[in-house]
């Protein structure tokens, strides 16, 4: 499974590429808004920092004014990724772009039946929001099952399945396990993956007998 960070955030992506986790990154209006930046700068820095895509979000609501968001977004780099709704002008931007050959990721999924349309309409990638879901007393995890399965019944379709709106660390394990192609997560979600205090004692253990050898490699 993929990583992408989703985040509006560059200290976050130079800190976490070194590992090799990040495969991609993913932005929102909001994310963009709490970090009090010009949108395109922060696209156009994470696309260099990024060779994977780096989803960025149109603004409008209508399909003739998507479509020149998308466009005008997409001459950032080769490796942006336009985000539009899930509405039907959404689906009628996603179909002639990706005619185009641009790759776009169709969010705010939040049933199978959105996925299939989202597919039919040449989505690289449909973000079905598993938090949102769970907020309001639903099994988030349980449309990603169902839209990995829906999906595997017809192998000419190529959109790949980003679980979004990832809130802790059973996410990102549940949507591996139900064969996510892709997990959109938030830093501090990385850091608590990284975390386990068994690893920190064990850690602890080693370096104080390490220290009674009175050893040293270099």
């Amino acid at each position: 499974m993929k990583f992408f960070l989703d985040t509006a955030n560059i200290e976050d992506v130079k800190e976490l590429i070194e590992t090799g986790l990040v495969d991609g990154i993913t932005t929102n209006p909001s994310l963009i808004a709490a970090s009090g930046r010009d949108f395109k700068k922060v696209i156009a820095e994470m696309c260099e920092l990024v060779p994977g895509p780096v989803s960025a979000e149109v603004a409008a609501l209508d399909h003739v004014t998507m479509l020149k968001e998308g466009r005008h977004l997409a001459e950032i780099a080769p490796n942006v990724t336009v985000k539009v709704p899930l509405t039907l002008d959404g689906l009628k931007t996603c179909r002639v772009l990706a005619d185009e050959g641009i790759m776009v990721n169709v969010t705010l999924c939040f049933s199978s039946g959105q996925a299939l349309l989202a597919a039919k309409a040449g989505a690289a990638f449909i973000s079905p929001f598993v938090g949102r879901l769970d907020d309001i007393g639903h099994d988030g995890m349980q449309l990603i099952q169902e839209i990995c399965l829906m999906y595997a019944n017809y192998p000419e379709l190529e959109t790949e399945v980003l679980a979004a709106s990832i809130r802790h660390p059973l996410h990102v394990i549940q949507a591996a396990e139900a064969g996510a192609h892709v997990a959109t997560i938030p830093p501090k979600v990385i850091y608590q993956l990284l975390k386990h205090p068994l690893t920190d004692n064990g850690l602890a253990t080693f370096v104080k007998d390490w220290e009674k050898t009175g050893q040293k490699i270099i």
